[in-house]
């Protein structure tokens, strides 16, 4: 398809959608978001990995648009789902780190997200799978996804206990399930594909799929376990954390794969998929196998070959797998090279459905939709991520990064220690840049600083 003709076919599908809502039909987009947890930007077929297969997710991801250059918010997991929520950087609502059980730190009530907004232009919402926004479910102390914008949710806060396989923790609307019988992926999407029988069929709907796997500690039926005997030691016990190889990791992302195979045949059977976006990526990098913690034994989480993994500021810790469905307004078989950030979903939805932002606060993603149709959107301000300092994290001792272009610069707290890299020539971050270019060090560092200022001066950051 010729660029011009996609633009018509683009514009005549944004027109059919306004003509709908002046004559009163519900024909806005519904909005499905699979967020997975701790995939790393080779775990995919479609993203080069040898061994994982991934039919569903590669099939999705050749059915729209293929992003090469995603970026999530942070490295970690609860900064990353509040900065692709909320379309602001995560530092702004006060999660800097992952939120241990009973910690408090959350998302406070008065930050608005995407399922917030939708709730109040008429979708119904709904959450099946991980929260963690919060210091406990269920917990009166801590606002819970109902603050949130969900009408119905069933969630665990951080991860599966004891592992995939009959856990314990999830609630729903607030009350402990205790034990659940299953897999964690097939439980997460048993609920999803019960919300779309059930829903309300007047109303556009938004639903939140953020599901556990891969992160540890996994466990998958044992014939997807069998695919991957070639790549599996021993006998294969999730309660127990000994060396088996790469086989299990394997397992669960194809079984991981299958359950989102299995919604998106939902949304074909209910006759969803042309007004249906989809959006699928992951909350950060991944563990690779340089393990830095005991429960991370048998990740074999893959970067595509980019330096670092989960909690790094290098681009193994934070580009990841990213692509999106609308028929009709995204054409097929899609792939971009333009830098995008995980708090651009907030600004691009409420843009392809003409809602306004908050204007109370500053909102950091920007409406990418105009890659859509082959065009580079205009960014007032480079890539930006904040990290609190890990002892694990390398590179340690670096706090703040910044992606302008081809460049991409990573400071210290102070803004004076800095590694720059040209992603360009550079893509693995391997030779660094910074006395070669002091000009480039110079105005990214002016960049960061004005970005460290924007947010001590934001008018709703917990003090």
């Amino acid at each position: 398809m010729s660029k011009i003709s996609f633009i018509c076919q683009f514009t005549f599908f944004i027109a059919f959608w306004m003509f709908g809502r002046l004559q009163g039909q519900e024909v806005r987009p519904n909005i499905v978001f699979i967020l997975v947890d701790d995939l790393g930007y080779g775990d995919l077929g479609v993203y080069g990995h040898p061994h994982i297969h991934t039919p569903h997710l590669d099939k999705l991801a050749g059915e729209g648009i293929r992003f090469t250059d995603f970026y999530s918010p942070s490295p970690l997991c609860s900064p990353a789902r509040a900065g692709m929520l909320t379309g602001r950087t995560p530092f702004r609502t006060g999660i800097q780190s992952w939120i241990p059980e009973g910690e408090q730190v959350y998302l406070r009530k008065r930050e608005r997200t995407l399922a917030a907004i939708l709730q109040d232009h008429g979708y119904q919402t709904y959450m099946t799978g991980k929260w963690h926004l919060n210091g406990g479910l269920g917990d009166a102390n801590f606002p819970q996804p109902e603050d949130h914008g969900f009408d119905d949710w069933m969630a665990l806060h951080a991860f599966a206990i004891p592992h995939h396989q009959n856990p314990t923790n999830f609630y729903e609307n607030g009350v402990p399930l205790g034990v659940v019988e299953g897999f964690s992926a097939g439980i997460v999407m048993n609920k999803a594909l019960d919300f779309l029988i059930r829903r309300d069929t007047a109303r556009p709907f938004f639903l939140y799929v953020p599901m556990n796997e891969p992160h540890s500690e996994i466990a998958s039926p044992p014939e997807f376990n069998g695919m991957y005997r070639a790549f599996t030691k021993g006998t294969i016990d999730p309660n127990v954390l000994e060396y088996r190889g790469p086989g299990e990791y394997y397992a669960n992302i194809t079984y991981m794969d299958h359950q989102v195979g299995r919604l998106m045949d939902q949304l074909d059977r209910l006759g969803l998929r042309e007004n249906t976006l989809v959006v699928f990526t992951s909350d950060n990098g991944p563990v690779t196998e340089q393990w830095r913690k005991p429960w991370e034994v048998n990740m074999f989480g893959s970067t595509g070959g980019f330096r670092g993994r989960k909690g790094d500021l290098f681009e193994g810790g934070i580009r990841v797998p990213c692509f999106m469905r609308l028929p009709g307004a995204i054409e097929a078989g899609t792939v971009s090279e333009v830098p995008v950030h995980g708090y651009d979903f907030l600004p691009t939805i409420c843009g392809l459905l003409d809602l306004p932002l908050p204007a109370d606060r500053p909102i950091d993603g920007i409406d990418i939709s105009p890659v859509f149709q082959g065009e580079i959107p205009v960014r007032e301000s480079p890539l930006f991520w904040a990290f609190v300092l890990q002892s694990d994290q390398d590179p340690p001792g670096y706090y703040y990064a910044v992606r302008e272009g081809d460049w991409k610069c990573i400071s210290d707290y102070d803004v004076e220690k800095t590694l720059l890299y040209n992603l360009a020539s550079d893509p693995y971050e391997l030779t660094e840049l910074s006395v070669k270019h002091p000009e480039v060090v110079k105005r990214l560092q002016e960049k960061i600083r004005a970005m460290k200022k924007s947010i001590a001066e934001d008018p709703i950051r917990p003090r």
